[in-house]
């Protein structure tokens, strides 16, 4: 795998921790700009909105630029907005930068997985997906409880800080590793990668993409009242479930990562029902904490393993799409954040307490697998007879 890739992996380090640190900020920042804590987690479900609507949005305008251009603009952006929230005193204001924020970070994205599909050979987009996505479980394992701990100890705008600075030496490696001139713009007409986006195996991905991303933002936006008002654990303990999470995270990416381009059936299928086991027994359990601590490492795992072999598989469905795919594989996932936690804070609201998102969690999962199993048809008899599928021989 190129050292670029690390370095890729190193920006979106600084924008994960950026995009999941909330999950640790949620009380301090309703607290402080005197919110309720459903409506503090929104600001996750803003920031997932704009990836969202920036995703395709951002990778067709990056299409006129070259990819270093285009990530280096991306990532200028991002941390402008990090100054500016926080410095901000209103929630209104704070609300609007994670919107920005995140289109500046759907852009970056969308044409980082393209740049790392680029770099690989044409059977490597699963290895080169969960290397660039490390840097996202890299975030959950070290950004957020530090984050976290930044929150705790000088308050959440510190947090806010430690982003901007960490999104520098990335601005850095961004221009010295990527390729700057006009033969990497992406070749073709846009109207032609759109006619590719149409296939039914890559609009299923996207859905089941969707729901088994819904799920896990779902509960990790309310992983820290989880932690204290269900376990009975003292505040200090948050933190660590979180860098639990991450760990688990990290080990799902690396272990998809192996067995996205040649068996991604089983990992979808095994995986994915036991994902859904799992978010049923930690619904059940939470008020234990040893079970709470287990299930929080074992749940990151499947999450990230098998949400990373989702996108990869988005990748290898779009051939013919070589810059819109990555947009909407995140737009996609960025359907399921901005909807997994509003569902999670809708279950709250209404009563069901902090072991609610739990549920939702879990039958979101089980959407998943509902849709997969439903779409087969439709997708053997989309593939003509001795024509080979598009990617892995399995998926």
């Amino acid at each position: 795998m190129p050292f670029a890739l690390v370095l890729l992996g190193l920006a979106v380090f600084a924008q994960g921790t950026s995009e999941f640190m909330l999950s640790g900020l949620v009380p301090d920042i309703a607290r402080d700009l005197g919110v309720s804590v459903p409506a503090a987690g929104a600001l996750t479900s803003a920031f997932a909105v704009g990836m969202v609507v920036g995703a395709p949005l951002m990778a067709g305008l990056g299409r006129r630029w070259s990819r270093r251009g285009a990530l280096l603009a991306f990532l200028l952006a991002f941390l402008a907005v990090h100054v500016a929230g926080a410095l901000t005193d209103s929630f209104a204001v704070l609300l609007a930068t994670r919107v920005v924020g995140a289109l500046a970070n759907a852009g970056f994205l969308a044409v980082a997985l393209v740049t790392a599909a680029a770099m690989v050979p044409p059977d490597a987009k699963g290895r080169a997906t969960s290397m660039l996505l490390g840097g996202v479980t890299l975030a959950c394992v070290v950004g957020v409880p530090a984050g976290a701990l930044l929150g705790q100890w000088w308050g959440w705008r510190a947090a806010f800080w430690a982003v901007v600075l960490l999104s520098v030496p990335a601005v850095v490696a961004v221009a010295r590793s990527v390729p700057g001139g006009a033969a990497d713009t992406a070749p073709g007409p846009l109207r032609g990668e759109l006619r590719s986006l149409r296939g039914p195996r890559l609009q299923v991905t996207l859905l089941m993409g969707a729901l088994v991303n819904g799920a896990t933002f779902c509960t990790f936006t309310y992983l820290a009242p989880l932690t204290t008002e269900v376990a009975g654990l003292d505040g200090r303990w948050v933190p660590g479930v979180l860098a639990l999470f991450g760990a688990g995270s990290l080990a799902g990416v690396s272990l998809g990562g192996r067995f996205a381009d040649r068996r991604p059936g089983p990992v979808l299928v095994a995986g994915g029902a036991a994902l859904c086991a799992g978010w049923g027994l930690f619904a059940l359990g939470a008020g234990e904490p040893v079970l709470l601590l287990a299930l929080v490492l074992v749940q990151g795992a499947l999450s990230f393993g098998v949400g990373s072999t989702l996108i990869s598989q988005a990748l290898y469905a779009a051939p013919g799409a070589p810059t819109l795919a990555g947009g909407f594989a995140t737009a996609a996932f960025n359907v399921g954040a901005a909807l997994g936690p509003w569902l999670g804070g809708m279950a709250i609201g209404a009563g069901f307490g902090y072991r609610s998102p739990l549920w939702v969690s879990a039958g979101l999962v089980a959407a998943a697998l509902a849709t997969a199993a439903l779409s087969l048809p439709a997708r053997a008899a989309a593939v003509a007879p001795g024509q080979a599928r598009p990617g892995p021989r399995d998926a």
